[in-house]
This record gives structure tokens, sequence and C-alpha cells, in this order.
């Protein structure tokens, strides 16, 4: 017999502040029978949610293309998000989970209307990368892209996503960077940047990747660093010959990739434009935290 001793974290779940092992949902949930939902994850830092809005944002572009109302407001969704961080006062450092499927029904592939979605929020410690990720870089691995083709959803149907990460982890790998016909993509729960001559380059943010919270910010961090940056299409050869590579998450933040396919990145070692879009990314976390306990006072 299988188990799995949950923690006793504080979660949301349609109204109610439960610990997780009293959470329950219907086995009839169409997020456990189809994954017909979304979800978000919300940085928090110094007991701050990073970029909520940004965040907000994008869940009611994902609830928008799967035809699922929004059942919060942005304030009810920052007042349950706050109550959860606030419970973990020794946890400045975490991450939001968000949740919302179409709710529940008799299994059926047609979208039913008039349910009531499963609402679900958790947090969780968030592991930013070690101090020797920082100085050494990470090594990953190249595969087609296999998964579906709307991949701009931030849904909870994440097989895809889980074939594709465990790729890398039987490769001992950190992420698995992905391409479609010979274009780059994303990695399997990250977003992949490319650096050459002193320029950033990203992929365009249509059907085929996820607009990553990040990209907005890691775009004004190259405007304040005068770093040229470029969104197009990128080929699997100029990732293979970039002078850096980098991933972007919101637990990973900035991170650059030295090894791919076990062949160096450049000079084998982080870059100048990685080490600047660190710092800048730093500096920002610390202005927003600030902005916002102002903003509360």
């Amino acid at each position: 017999m299988f188990t799995t001793d949950l923690p006793s974290l504080p979660c949301y779940l349609n109204g109610e502040y439960v610990s997780l092992p009293e959470a329950k949902i219907s086995v009839l949930d169409r997020g456990f029978i189809f994954g017909d939902g979304v979800y978000e994850v919300v940085p928090v830092y110094a007991n701050c949610l990073f970029r909520f809005e940004h965040h907000l944002a994008r869940l009611q572009r994902s609830l928008n293309e799967l035809r699922i109302d929004n059942p919060n407001s942005a304030q009810q969704w920052r007042e349950i998000a706050a109550r959860l961080v606030s419970s973990q006062p020794d946890e400045p450092t975490q991450l939001i989970y968000i949740q919302v499927t179409r709710g529940v029904a008799l299994r059926d592939h047609a979208m039913p209307s008039n349910l009531r979605p499963t609402v679900f929020v958790m947090c969780n410690k968030m592991s930013t990368p070690s101090s020797q990720q920082l100085h050494d870089g990470v090594h990953c691995v190249t595969h087609e892209d296999f998964r579906w083709e709307k991949a701009h959803i931030k849904s909870t149907s994440l097989l895809g996503a889980v074939f594709a990460r465990q790729i890398s982890v039987d490769a001992g790998a950190t992420e698995t960077i992905m391409f479609r016909r010979g274009l780059l993509s994303e990695a399997s729960s990250s977003n992949v940047w490319v650096v050459k001559n002193g320029q950033l380059l990203g992929v365009p943010t249509d059907n085929l990747v996820l607009e990553g919270i990040r990209y907005g910010l890691i775009e004004e961090i190259c405007q304040a660093r005068g770093i040229p940056f470029a969104l197009r299409q990128i080929s699997r050869e100029e990732v293979l010959a970039a002078d850096e590579v980098l991933l972007s998450s919101a637990s990973k933040e900035v991170l650059a990739v030295t090894r791919l396919d076990q062949q160096p990145v450049g000079q084998g070692r982080p870059g100048p434009v990685f080490a600047e879009l660190r710092a800048g990314y730093q500096a920002a976390k610390s202005r927003y935290c600030e902005s916002q306990r102002q903003e509360r006072l």
C-alpha cells in the first residue's frame, strides 16, 4: 500500500482554510478527471507577493481560454494569498500555488455550464538556485517538443511537461530545453533565453510558449541596464552556438546554462549578461517589495 505523509501546511479550498491533509475534493472534479483547470505559482519574498498583479492577469487569460468564470476579484485573491503567507511567518520566502478547475460534474468531455469552480490555494517552501548553481551554472539537455499546441494556457494538464522534465532527470540534468521543427520553444518548466554578441533573445509568446511573468521583468531589466533585447524565432543551431543560454521561472529566477547536451555553452561558465540580469532581478525584488510595504502603511 502506498502512503504519503502530507505536511500540515495551511491551504484554502472553496472558501475554507484547512490543513493539506484535511483538504478533500470530489473524485468527479474535472480537474481530477480531465486536468480541466488552470494554475499560477507566485513567488513570495520577505512576505511580499512578487508581481502578484501580473500573475492574476495571466490567470485571467488562462481562465478566459477555458471559458471558466473567475471566482474571485483581485482583492479577494490577494486576501486569500496574504492570509496563507502570514500563517507561515518563519518562511518569508515561499511559493503560493493557485488552482482553479471547472468544478464537479458527471464525466463527459463536453464543457458543462454553470458549474461552481473548485478553488485551491496553498503555500510551500521555495527552493531558489544554490550558490553553486549560480557560480557554475547548470547542465541541460535538448529534446523535441511533443506537448500540445496550446502551451500559452497555464493548464493543470501537465503530463507533457512531466515527461519532458523526466528526460532531464534521467540524464542528471536540471532542465529539458525543447524545440518544435528546429525552433526553440521553452523548457519543461522554464522559459529559455539566448545571448549572442551581447544581445538577449527570447522566443515570441504565441500559442506554443507560455508567457512567463519574467518576460516583462527581464525586458525591463534589459532596458534599465542597456542590454539589447529582442523576441524572435530562434533556431536550434543558434541555441547550440550561443554565447550564453539562460533559464527563467518563478523559482529559478534567472539561471545560467553552462552545459547543453554535455557540450559547454560559450566559455562554459555563467556570462556577463547573466550577471547583469541576476543583479537587476535582485534589485527589482527589493524595489517591488519596498513599494508594497509603503502602500500598506
